[in-house]
């Protein structure tokens, strides 16, 4: 019997996967007692740590009782779901997180869903019962109604629950009964996860994930299914669309700890990494070299949003960024298609611009934000859902929206979401908010989120999952107010900004370099002005007490990419630099505008 357990930990965006993961790695003493490890251990790319939601999933492996636990921290967005269903093929089981006051989310539904479907076996874990307002046994029967909807086997339904706070340190069976570690777990996992099966026979090994070293290349990470893989040993590389390619293994590694360490053969169960083979992707199968037999290919669900990516080509182009061309853009969107399995790339008519297809504003503007911390200038659309046509009718993306407030507000978020065609289908008290369940077209999701922290003073819970494709809802009213237009290029100046107040709110500070066609603000009226505030104040020499003034001028209004992402309407772009985010119309002079602007309408 192999003494090998290969879980993933599911949840909710911020339900605590990351950190139950740092209690596990401390408590097998995988660290020196020295050693400054920090928190969050695996979020170890810039982007994770500052959004603190996890983005790629990553494995690492802890030994406990002689047996080797093999964990996957998975991200908890469903904007990240092509990730967690192509690294659940390398589990046995799943652990289930949930918050002991929300409860399962929406995106606790997607992943268990996918868990489930593989056979999974779960082991739930409530956790954050240290919280105030906690209600752990009403979570339990919550999580057993989900599987119960979700058409979990018999054998899925009769899962182990552990009751827990990983902040603190510690897991129990019992909530009221805290403990001291979180071994109680770690025995659960032992205990109730079924050892990696030993398949024997010739070699199966599909790629669920790929690493990068500027020393040997692309490496491929993945479970063996069957056989033994072994070093210096030729295979047949099997690709997606069945295509043989032979090939030889060169190095192995297993995982240990938070590293790699070398193996010289793995057999089956377990997890490895593999350096050598060229050429591969995602999907495909390592395989025997004389008889090759592929294992069925990661299906991954389609892609519901997608945003035009184009080179910029604002009067500023080149000064800040340094991958500007073409060329660049593409290969670098190229290359991202190999390891983001739920992203396409569409080529336009256009020579430089491109149709990216993903899975919503957090899965694009993921990327957006990583190239252009990488160098890149580029300008970007609106997002635009995906729009199909079943059995000769026009058919939309329409989710599933979960919105927690205070009772005294709920009555203006059911206005917002209701004149965005979205249907109320529960409403009922959670603890001390209301808790309000909708059925809202993508289309209306897109910029409703600002909408709702302005007119709730920041205090709604937002969550929203895809539920089904449906028949098209009708038009969904855009975004009320112009905007306010630059006529001139130059440098903004406070006098002018002061003059201009009353017409509406700045997105743009005095002393700023500014172009014609920019967008500096938001009008009070509904149609766009074009405005000029390079002007200076007319010096004369003067001076009146009266009417020398000082300038008071309001705070800008400074948006996050995915704020800017949901407030551009259709002939507008955002111009994303490694320094600078900039609002632009896409026809810059006014005459322009006038001529082309038809096509908007």
């Amino acid at each position: 019997m192999q003494k090998i357990r290969n879980i993933a930990i599911i949840a909710h965006v911020d339900h605590g996967k990351t950190t139950l993961v740092d209690k596990i790695l401390h408590s097998c003493s995988i660290f020196r007692d020295n050693e400054q490890t920090g928190e969050l251990i695996l979020d170890n790319n810039d982007l994770e740590r500052e959004r603190g939601i996890t983005i790629v999933s990553k494995n690492v492996s802890v030994r406990y009782k002689d047996v080797k636990i093999n964990i996957i921290d998975t991200p908890g967005h469903a904007d990240f779901g092509g990730e967690v269903e192509r690294v659940l093929k390398m589990a046995d089981g799943v652990l289930l997180l949930c918050d002991a006051f929300e409860g399962a989310m929406p995106q606790t539904r997607f992943v268990t869903q996918k868990a489930l479907a593989l056979g999974l076996k779960p082991i739930v874990v409530v956790n954050k019962v240290d919280k105030e307002n906690c209600r752990p046994e009403e979570v339990y029967e919550q999580i057993f109604e989900l599987f119960f909807n979700l058409e979990a086997t018999e054998e899925q339904l009769d899962f182990p629950v552990i009751y827990g706070s990983s902040k603190q340190g510690w897991m129990s069976t019992d909530w009221k009964v805290p403990t001291t570690d979180i071994f109680p777990l770690l025995d659960a996992v032992v205990a109730n996860i079924p050892p990696a099966p030993i398949n024997e026979g010739t070699l199966q090994m599909q790629i669920t994930s790929l690493d990068y070293s500027s020393f040997v290349g692309r490496i491929a990470i993945g479970r063996v299914h069957r056989g033994t893989i072994k070093e210096n040993q030729p295979v047949t590389l099997i690709k997606r669309d069945g295509k043989i390619v032979k090939s030889r293994v060169k190095e192995l590694y297993t995982f240990e700890g938070l590293g790699k360490v070398k193996a010289t053969e793995v057999s089956s169960g377990d997890i490895c990494a593999v350096v050598g083979i060229d050429g591969f992707e995602i999907g495909d199968t390592i395989a025997d070299f004389e008889a090759p037999e592929q294992l069925p290919v990661i299906s991954i669900d389609e892609p519901t949003m997608n945003m035009l990516f184009t080179i910029n080509n604002s009067p500023f182009f080149g000064k800040e960024g340094k991958l500007v061309t073409s060329q660049r853009i593409k290969d670098r969107l190229i290359k991202e298609m190999e390891k983001n399995l739920a992203l396409k790339v569409v080529e336009t008519q256009g020579a430089d611009s491109w149709l990216v297809y993903g899975r919503g504003i957090l899965h694009l503007s993921v990327l957006i934000e990583t190239m252009r911390r990488e160098g890149y200038e580029l300008q970007v659309g609106q997002p635009q859902v995906i729009v199909k046509e079943i059995d000769g009718k026009k058919h939309e993306p329409v989710e599933t929206l979960i919105v927690d407030v205070p009772a005294e507000v709920s009555g203006k978020v059911i206005e917002l979401v209701t004149q965005r065609k979205g249907e109320l289908l529960i409403m009922e008290p959670k603890g001390d908010l209301q808790h309000l369940e909708f059925e809202i077209p993508s289309r209306g999701i897109i910029g409703l989120r600002n909408n709702v922290l302005t007119a709730t003073a920041g205090e709604a819970i937002m969550a929203h999952r895809f539920k089904a494709y449906e028949p098209w809802k009708g038009t969904i009213p855009g975004r009320l107010n112009g905007v306010l237009i630059s006529m001139d290029k130059g440098t903004t100046t406070a006098y002018s900004i002061d003059k201009l107040q009353d017409r509406g709110r700045f997105f743009v500070d005095p002393g700023v370099d500014i172009y014609e066609g920019q967008i500096l603000g938001e009008h009070i009226r509904d149609n766009d002005l074009v405005i000029n505030i390079v002007k200076g104040k007319a010096l004369t020499n003067m001076r009146a007490s009266g009417s020398d003034d000082n300038v008071r001028i309001a705070p800008a209004i400074k948006f996050s990419l995915e704020e800017a992402m949901e407030y551009i309407q259709a002939d507008e772009y955002i111009e994303v630099t490694p320094v600078s985010m900039r609002l632009r119309k896409i026809f810059l002079t006014e005459q322009e505008r006038k001529v082309k602007g038809k096509q908007f309408a």
